[in-house]
């Protein structure tokens, strides 16, 4: 005896499969085969960590401009929330090009990219908390 399966799922052949998806879709990942939707769904769970990450960036800079005036000298306060700032929008905009370029590289049957904003994130992590460790430093 079989276990019982759950509904029978349509069959679709691979060169329809494109007249299904928008046409954004289309656009941004054309030709290959869909993944499994795990797969595509562990990508998007991927890319929405990087927008967090992106976010508190973000939210941390606004935070060091508007907090910190009794901290750090306007200028220094400037450029450190500069730095998270650009590095927020870096790694938001990195975030949506992982994302596709992973999506295509599974459609296509290829390896996985390199996640080039991991780099981005480290170096600029590195060198706001290196100006924050000068500017204590010096206080």
């Amino acid at each position: 005896m079989t276990a019982p399966q759950g509904p029978p799922q349509p069959s679709v052949e691979p060169d329809h499969e494109a007249q299904f998806r928008g046409s954004l879709s289309r656009r941004l990942l054309p030709g290959g085969q869909d993944p499994d939707p795990r797969f595509t769904l562990a990508n998007e769970r991927t890319f929405l960590a990087w927008i967090r990450t992106s976010l508190a960036l973000l939210a941390g800079g606004i935070a060091i401009e508007a907090f910190a005036a009794d901290v750090f000298e306007a200028p220094l306060r400037k450029t450190v929330a500069v730095i998270l700032i650009v590095l927020g929008m870096l790694v938001s905009g990195g975030a949506f090009t992982r994302w596709v370029r992973v999506e295509r590289a599974m459609r296509e049957k290829r390896p996985l990219p390199l996640p080039l904003i991991a780099p981005i994130l480290g170096f600029g992590a590195a060198l706001g908390a290196l100006i924050v460790l000068v500017l204590v430093a010096v206080r």
